[in-house]
């Protein structure tokens, strides 16, 4: 707060005549002025600044020395603290009229304490709006109360079908539901009850809503009557169902039934902020639910774009019509700019990323910066031109407690203005107000822009958009495909044929069909730069035939050309990535952004990533299923694009798709480890001696425990524990633990494997455990030592080889790897061993090989890959008992460094064995980038895979 002496002339003198009209009231009255010495160098500028507090203090002599006294001037009023006064207040209230009269004098107590700490530089913007906020609550609360008990009294209590007493529910919309009010705002309601019934009074029964409309009525004249004292608040009821021609109140099936059958994308946009503010709460809680899928689409909500364009043209049509250059609020650069700006991308991605679902702006620009849905520099930008325009906002009204939000043309009141902000001079504070305004419009312009093309792009889309419709003759279509360099243009006009004639026998809805025509031109344009055309047209046109009626995905790509781009990259580099996308398209908004679509994230950032996702979710099994198998998807797609892109070698994709499954399991682990804690107590578990924390471990084998992990890969899992013969703890509704970790496994496997509307997570194959299928599903760890040691075969102890722990307690993981190593180390005899794994080989061969004429199997085939993972199988049981180094990996390419290092084969044949192994895979990776099985022609390996066999004879067949 600038001092006194900074004010011109004029104003001193005007703030000397207000501070002495105060003191003489004061004396009058025969009151001790205020005693707090820190009031006298704020009362002035406080007074120059506002007619409204010295009016009403000059008025009502009592009121600054209380406020002054009590010490309410120079603090922050806790949650409850307006609850708790005017709760005193209404004791002494036995009806409306004296309801009204306690009402508007509490308003003007607590207003201009709030003014005075606004001005005096004693209350932030946060703290301001909060407690207008909370004060309204209090108002609206306490009067609804009073009013309730004394209709009831008169009217009998209102009671659903089974006699449950029913309340009114008030839910506070606009700034109120924000809690961002605003000094002089009205306030925005729509009430609502739980359900129809009636009440029966001692002289008649009337029906719930007239009850309920009568309840509306008088707290409307409560709050809003300007009587002698003023008024409490304005009340504004237009946007509630059928707006000002609708009921004042109707039950919540009524309301749902509105809002799913009419509700309109701008009261989406409104219930946005919608917040329960009296009443029922619990009842208003459970609406808001209701409501949520109305607000809040469960996918990336592209399709709203048209309709907030609307908006947002409406929004510009109206600053040009109307003068609006003084108006801080519906002016160009003002604040509904900023509030527009963010509930745009609420509106979007706000059923997907439930942290968006938050009512304060300042709160969605943070959120939108963190996410990276917005740059720093926008977020910082709109954050102080948001707190700059709302304050600006109070201190014009906090001058007259009026709703302005009109700048003063008069050059004194623009001076006393900028002082109010903190400027000694206009032209600064002006200059500061400029930058803001520009700002916040240049941000606002660049929203939802929509694609305008070039002249001679639009004469193309509309012939293509032509084509796509059968509106242009045959040879003219073809003709216009050479142009944009169809090299077969029969086969894209009956490709585009055969699409149209699939959509056509479907139910597209208007939406969907309007932005299809828009859609196929621009794709005609793009596939036209691809290598392999129509290839990468039937790609496509697969995808669309998928999403073809989901109007929200052909939305984004409309919206974002240069996904489209990404999209035809992709799918022409591998249709592994069009299926994919078919099957998932809410991954489609990964496109949009090319620095995280091509680098996929290290493992620290996964754990981050997904902890992140979940922590925003409610503690909801469905909600977090899916999440999971979006996060998984997501990933998948960026390592695809990486590998397409050529951007990472071979053995960093399994890295990362292992990496990738490992995160997800983990968080399974610890999901499922939570419910059922929480729903049976803690097991009892102990190793040797020493309690354990979870006493789980999860154990992968094959692909994943080997970091060879593929796209199309499920995973082989084992689940040990080290739970005691006792009961779970802390829980009144405990289970043997061995119960606990049975159901801790099967609730980990239903995480993974169940379908969802993003599919599943993970494939499982358990059948390693134990006894296989037959086996429990969760072993304890040592009984599982046992098994492996006296009753386990040696294709078990080879599949051993490439088991390792990805997830548990860190004792079990440590007792794990010492049970592997034993196991592992056992002296075995050669021939036997020779023996069982040939054996197993051939078996192995008999069931999965199928022959083909000049075909070698990469994986089955005869010096293929799995005669590779045999012998190394072979060499490692039969050495490791004398070579402890070879149990240190699980992967085929180190353990053969370990079997060179260790001498039990030749540095040659490591060589080969190593360079034949990875072409191998190298070559299927391809092959399942292109979704073709992992056969190639026979002379291609011919060479090598004889060398594997002659190498696989010498060890094994000899």
């Amino acid at each position: 707060m600038l001092p006194i002496t900074a004010f011109p002339e004029s104003l001193q003198k005007e703030a000397e005549d207000k501070a002495a009209a105060l003191d003489e009231a004061i004396l009058k009255s025969g009151l001790a002025p205020p005693s707090r010495p820190e009031l006298a160098e704020k009362i002035r500028p406080v007074l120059a600044f506002s007619n409204f507090i010295a009016d009403h203090c000059t008025r009502h002599p009592d009121l600054l020395p209380d406020l002054s006294d009590s010490g309410d001037l120079s603090r922050s009023y806790a949650a409850d603290d307006f609850k708790h006064k005017l709760s005193a207040i209404l004791k002494k209230v036995e009806d409306i009229d004296q309801l009204q009269v306690a009402l508007r004098r509490f308003r003007r107590r607590e207003l201009v304490r709030i003014a005075w700490r606004d001005l005096a530089g004693e209350a932030d913007l946060l703290r301001t709006m909060t407690e207008i906020s909370a004060f309204a609550d209090t108002c609206i609360d306490q009067a609804l109360t009073f009013l309730y008990d004394a209709q009831c009294a008169q009217l009998g209590t209102p009671q659903n079908s089974e006699g449950i007493r029913q309340s009114l529910v008030v839910i506070g919309m606009g700034k109120l539901g924000g809690q961002e009010l605003n000094f002089s705002s009205d306030i925005d309601l729509i009430f609502a009850y739980p359900e129809n019934g009636q009440a029966r009074g001692p002289s008649k029964t009337i029906s719930n809503e007239e009850f309920f409309a009568r309840l509306c009525r008088q707290l409307i004249q409560v709050l809003g009557k300007v009587t002698v004292d003023g008024i409490v608040f304005r009340v504004d009821l237009r946007l509630r169902p059928f707006g000002d021609n609708g009921p004042l109140a109707m039950s919540f099936e009524a309301t749902e039934h509105y809002y799913q059958l009419q509700g309109r994308e701008w009261e989406r946009y409104a219930w946005i902020k919608a917040r329960v503010v009296a009443g029922d709460r619990t009842a208003g809680a459970r609406l808001l639910m209701q409501l949520n899928p109305f607000v809040y689409r469960r996918y990336l909500d592209y399709g709203a774009f048209e309709s907030l364009r609307d908006m947002k043209q409406k929004i510009t049509l109206e600053i040009r019509r109307k003068a609006m250059k003084l108006d801080i609020k519906l002016g160009a650069g003002g604040i509904r700019e900023i509030e527009f700006f963010g509930q745009v991308f609420q509106l979007i991605r706000g059923g997907v990323n439930r942290l968006l679902q938050d009512r304060r702006i300042l709160n969605v620009l943070a959120l939108l910066q963190r996410e990276r849905f917005i740059a720093p520099r926008v977020c910082s930008e709109l954050e102080q031109g948001y707190i700059f325009l709302r304050n600006l906002e109070h201190r014009l009204q906090e001058y007259a407690d009026q709703q302005t939000h009109r700048l003063p043309t008069d050059a004194a009141d623009m001076t006393r203005l900028a002082l109010a902000m903190g400027y000694e001079h206009p032209d600064a504070f002006q200059a500061e107000l400029h930058r803001h305004r520009h700002n916040v419009h240049y941000h606002f312009s660049r929203l939802l822009e929509s694609r305008e093309p070039e002249a001679a792009d639009s004469r193309l889309e509309k012939t293509l958009k032509g084509i796509w419709l059968g509106l242009v003759d045959p040879p003219v279509a073809l003709r216009e495909f050479e142009i944009i360099g169809y090299h077969q243009p029969e086969e894209v006009l009956r490709l585009l044929a055969h699409l149209h004639d699939h959509l056509s026998s479907r139910t597209l809805g208007a939406e969907a069909k309007q932005r299809l025509d828009k859609l196929i031109p621009l794709l005609l344009v793009a596939v036209s730069r691809s290598q392999d055309q129509v290839t990468a047209l039937n790609r496509i046109f697969d995808l669309i035939r998928a999403i073809g009626g989901r109007a929200a995905y052909l939305a984004l790509l409309l919206e974002n050309p240069e996904s489209l781009e990404h999209l035809i990259v992709l799918t022409d580099a591998s249709p592994l990535i069009a299926s994919f996308l078919a099957r998932h398209p809410v991954l489609l908004d990964e496109l949009l952004d090319p620095r995280t679509l091509y680098a996929p994230p290290s493992r620290k950032e996964l754990e981050l990533e997904l902890r992140h996702r979940i922590d925003r979710l409610p503690a909801d099994l469905e909600f977090q299923m899916e999440e999971l198998r979006v996060f998984r998807q997501t990933n998948m797609l960026r390592i695809a694009a990486a590998d397409v892109a050529r951007a990472l070698p071979l053995m960093r994709v399994s890295d990362h798709l292992s990496d990738l499954a490992e995160t997800v399991v983990a968080e399974v682990l610890e999901l499922a480890w939570q419910h059922l804690v929480k729903k049976h107590g803690q097991p009892v578990c102990r190793l040797a001696d020493r309690d354990c924390g979870k006493g789980f471990v999860v154990i992968a084998y094959g692909k994943l425990g080997g970091l060879e992990l593929g796209y199309g890969s499920d995973i082989d899992l084992v689940f040990l524990h080290a739970g005691t013969p006792a009961t779970t703890r802390g829980n009144d509704r405990s289970i043997d633990n061995s119960l606990f970790f049975a159901r801790l496994g099967q609730r980990v496997i239903h995480m993974l494997t169940a379908h969802t509307q993003a599919g599943i997570a993970y494939e499982t194959d358990m059948r390693l455990r134990p006894s296989g299928s037959s086996g429990v599903l969760v072993s304890h760890i040592e009984g599982w030592r046992d098994y492996q040691l006296d009753e386990a075969w040696t294709w078990e102890h080879q599949a051993l080889i490439r088991a390792r722990a990805i997830g548990g307690d860190p004792l079990l993981i440590k007792r794990f790897a010492e049970i592997r190593r034993e196991v592992l180390s056992i002296p075995r005899k050669a021939a036997q061993l020779k023996l069982d794994v040939s054996q197993m080989r051939r078996r192995m061969r008999a069931e999965l090989l199928k022959t083909e004429p000049e075909t070698f199997d990469l994986k089955q085939g005869v010096g293929g890959m799995v005669d590779i993972e045999f012998l190394v199988q072979y060499l490692v049981l039969r050495t490791a008992n004398r070579h402890p180094a070879l149990l240190q990996w699980t992967d085929n390419v180190r353990l053969l460094q370990s079997l060179l290092e260790s001498g039990i084969i030749h540095a040659n044949t490591a060589h080969l064995l190593r360079h034949t192994y990875l072409i191998y895979r190298a070559d299927g990776h391809r092959l399942s980038l292109q979704e073709k099985p992992a056969r190639a022609p026979a002379a291609k390996f011919e060479h090598l895979s004889s060398r594997v066999a002659a190498i696989w004879n010498a060890n094994l067949d000899s």
